[in-house]
């Protein structure tokens, strides 16, 4: 039950939120001179960064494809023309997701809690013999109340990061064989906002004894940050590109772990501050697709536009440290 305690007290959070989620979170930090900067922004859709493009003959990888933002996206990418690849935890929830929309989809399974499901995932899809022009790692879990672990690792960096390190290894080279190829990797205001201060926990993956729930989901979205960053560097030489970004606040079933009374009022005073499914698709699909965008790499994007939220953001040590933890914590998963 929400009290009037916790009601006062979201309730005035949430009237300061539209000035929080409307601009950046962390330093905002000056964006060098050559940077692009594109024509949309926080109120654009999806379908109006891919308005007048034709994806026919591109193939697109959508984790999450099933519900909330990865539903719309595989929507809008498959209604320009690409061919969508739609994972789900489940084959009938990925075909049920796909059927739905118009256009050429391909259910996958991909249960992210599960590296072998992940690895299955990746010969399913490279029998299908294609190049992939755009991998979209999207699926995710948010603010678990209580540690949970996998592996013996905190669950959030299982599912948010090592799961989709695995799934992007194993996909590579069938994004550098793409005309330009993309991977674009959604991470989180939190990743600042609700990190360690000290960044990724390399001796203590598991949160023994630090575990809060906003921390753990900005412990993990950090590492998406990071391995954009460390994929962008290693892909320098090629045609492919590496971008992360925040797709901003939108009442989606990610929120689902949520305490009861925080899901109410955000129900009750988030047409205030959040963006709708279609606006908050805009971002991922422009870095997927956008022209002008063709050459930009290890960037982080928010509202449509690159942006940099400062913190751990740019460490690139720590950015290859955790290159280098996460292949060893999955080398049996990866060919």
């Amino acid at each position: 039950m929400i009290n009037r305690r916790h009601f006062l007290q979201t309730a005035t959070a949430m009237a300061a939120l539209p000035a929080v989620s409307g601009c950046s979170q962390g330093e905002d930090l000056p964006l060098p001179p050559d940077v692009y900067v594109g024509p949309f922004g926080a109120d654009s859709t999806a379908e109006d960064v891919t308005a007048g493009l034709d994806l026919t003959g591109k193939t697109a990888l959508i984790t999450g494809a099933t519900s909330g933002l990865g539903y719309e996206t595989m929507r809008v990418l498959a209604m320009r023309g690409a061919h969508v690849i739609g994972s789900g935890r489940t084959m009938e929830k990925a075909q049920t997701a796909c059927d739905s929309v118009q256009g050429k989809t391909t259910p996958v399974v991909c249960e992210l809690t599960d590296f072998e499901s992940v690895a299955s995932c990746v010969t399913q899809v490279r029998a299908l013999d294609t190049p992939i022009d755009m991998l979209i790692c999207n699926a995710g879990i948010m603010a678990l109340r209580e540690r949970e672990l996998v592996y013996g690792l905190e669950k959030h960096f299982v599912v948010n990061h090592l799961g989709h390190f695995i799934l992007v290894n194993g996909l590579l080279d069938l994004v550098t064989s793409a005309p330009q190829g993309r991977v674009v990797v959604l991470s989180s205001g939190s990743a600042t906002r609700s990190a360690p201060k000290e960044g990724i926990l390399f001796d203590n993956l598991s949160l023994d004894g630090v575990y809060e729930p906003e921390m753990g989901y900005g412990h993990s979205k950090l590492a998406n940050v990071l391995f954009s960053l460390e994929l962008a560097r290693r892909l320098e030489k090629t045609n492919a590109t590496s971008n992360a970004l925040r797709p901003g606040v939108i009442m989606t079933n990610l929120g689902r772990h949520l305490p009861q009374w925080q899901i109410i009022v955000s129900r009750l005073f988030g047409w205030l501050f959040m963006k709708s499914l279609a606006q908050g698709t805009a971002t991922t699909c422009y870095v997927a697709t956008y022209p002008a965008l063709n050459k930009t790499s290890g960037h982080f994007f928010e509202h449509c536009n690159p942006h940099r939220p400062g913190g751990h953001t740019e460490n690139a040590d720590m950015a290859k440290r955790l290159w280098d933890v996460s292949q060893e914590l999955t080398s049996d998963y990866i060919s």
